[in-house]
């Protein structure tokens, strides 16, 4: 049976959590041989189970299973497709900013480097296996998490991806193709709510990046509406099924870091207008997300997840504040077509953001606390 919200959900929180001791020596077991791929599965399932207790002591509207069987927010890529190889690729260096002082080094941040060396396939379904789990045990709504097709361009390198496509729009392509397939089957497992994480329109708000864009030749322009019909391609086949669909966007959240700086107006006369998705789910947590005036693009209709709340920070934010910051947003969207939650997940990386577990928790009450204050 698919459990659906009797009311609008206000309380939201984005996907991942702070992946408890057992299940970060389990998994660096497995790593190095010590335990079966089954052993470790009984170690997340028994994670899984105290996250869901976790949100639904907390009061949380919509849950989901924190990402544990997951290296990374990135990981139904690597752990679900044949086609891809960690051998022969240049390093690619991903500058991270805001790290406090005694925090993880550039070099600590970099995600294991991967490349796509052959015709991309499904492996194993890892998005039906964690929801199968989520379809028996979760006690309320549930979402499923899953990447944007974009997020495979940067794993395109040339003189090895191209035996096997001849451009990255081409294999981007295929990716989206391979996730329809996924949502198609999420659909007929019973699942009702997916949510779309999407950072590739970072690189289109932030005045650096789009220099260095416009250094390699590339349209910012087209780049924008190539992206918005690859998500609206998956976005577009789970509405069609019925699922609720979530579109999450971000400047960047490795181990409390960040990559990008700037507000959504280059994007937001397109994005929000355009985009499928029922709701969007934004990051608001500091003045590098600029302010709420590009909302008045967003679509009659869609919900705005306001991410007020940091995960990067254990700093507990003022519960006023974040009324008066609702109450701001509320001049270009309705009230009713608000809701709240954190900027990001905990732990978009397996080790987390540099924040305790007593820290999330009470983000996370302090958005169902400041929810029920504004909305009821």
């Amino acid at each position: 049976m698919v459990l659906t919200a009797t009311r609008a959900p206000r309380a939201e929180h984005v996907g991942s959590l702070l992946r408890p001791p057992e299940l970060l020596r389990a998994r660096a077991a497995h790593r190095e041989g010590r335990i079966t791929l089954g052993q470790l599965r009984e170690v997340e399932d028994r994670a899984i189970l105290e996250a869901l207790r976790l949100q639904g002591e907390v009061g949380l509207d919509v849950l989901t299973d924190g990402e544990y069987r997951r290296e990374s927010w990135l990981s139904p890529f690597w752990d679900s497709l044949d086609g891809l190889t960690t051998a022969s690729r240049p390093t690619v260096w991903i500058e991270w900013h805001g790290l406090p002082e005694g925090g993880p080094s550039q070099d600590e941040l970099q995600l294991a480097p991967v490349v796509v060396n052959a015709r991309l396939r499904r492996r194993v379904p890892l998005l039906r296996a964690e929801a199968a789990f989520l379809l028996k045990h979760a006690p309320a709504p549930f979402k499923v998490t899953m990447p944007s097709p974009t997020m495979t361009a940067t794993l395109y390198v040339p003189g090895i991806t191209d035996r096997a496509y001849p451009t990255p729009a081409d294999m981007v392509r295929e990716v989206a193709e391979l996730q329809v397939a996924e949502v198609e089957e999420l659909a007929d497992l019973g699942v009702g709510w997916v949510q779309v994480d999407s950072l590739r329109y970072l690189s289109l708000l932030d005045e650096r990046l789009r220099q260095r864009i416009h250094g390699l030749g590339v349209d910012t322009g087209r780049l924008l509406e190539e992206t918005i019909a690859l998500d609206n391609h998956v976005i577009g086949a789970a509405k069609r099924r019925g699922l609720t669909v979530g579109l999450h966007l971000c400047r960047g959240n490795n181990r409390s870091a960040w990559m990008a700086s700037g507000g959504y107006e280059p994007i937001a006369e397109r994005l929000f207008a355009e985009i499928l998705a029922d709701r969007l789910l934004l990051e608001y947590d500091s003045e590098r997300a600029g302010g709420f005036e590009p909302l008045r693009f967003v679509a009659p209709g869609k919900t705005v997840v306001l991410g007020l709340v940091s995960t990067k920070t254990p700093v507990l934010e003022s519960q006023d504040d974040l009324c008066r910051r609702i109450e701001e947003a509320s001049r270009y969207v309705p009230i009713e077509n608000l809701a709240l939650g954190p900027q990001c997940g905990f732990a978009s990386t397996l080790l987390g953001n540099l924040i305790t577990v007593d820290d999330q928790r009470r983000k996370l009450e302090l958005v169902v606390d400041t929810a029920r204050r504004v909305w009821g």
